[in-house]
């Protein structure tokens, strides 16, 4: 404890009973009991939320780890839309290709 025997120990508790007296030494002993629990909680949450961190951590590997099932899929396939060989025939096209190119009107009043 501290490198510190038990001749030593003695001592000290000797001294801080004449400095302290008898009424105050019951009280400090209790308040460091306290003190020293409320630290040992302290200490054992902490070590729970680094435990979970590192659980956290596992988890986020697996799923990095984890392949995409995307690239086992087959793509759709994509056929290019057939072009009209006739060029006097023509589509009208219903949207133009331009946004500029449209005309506002204003609302009939």
């Amino acid at each position: 404890m501290f490198g510190i025997g038990m001749p030593e120990f003695l001592l000290i508790l000797v001294v801080a009973l004449i400095v302290l007296g008898t009424k105050k030494l019951p009280e400090l002993a209790r308040s460091i009991g306290r003190a020293l629990a409320e630290f040992k909680k302290s200490a054992d949450a902490l070590k729970e939320n680094l435990n979970i961190g590192e659980e956290l951590k596992d988890v986020q590997n697996n799923f990095k780890d984890m392949v995409d099932p995307s690239q086992y899929l087959e793509p759709p396939e994509i056929t290019p839309p057939l072009e009209d060989k006739n060029p006097e025939k023509t589509e009208a096209k219903s949207f133009p290709e331009n946004p500029t190119d449209l005309t506002t009107k204003a609302p009939d009043a």
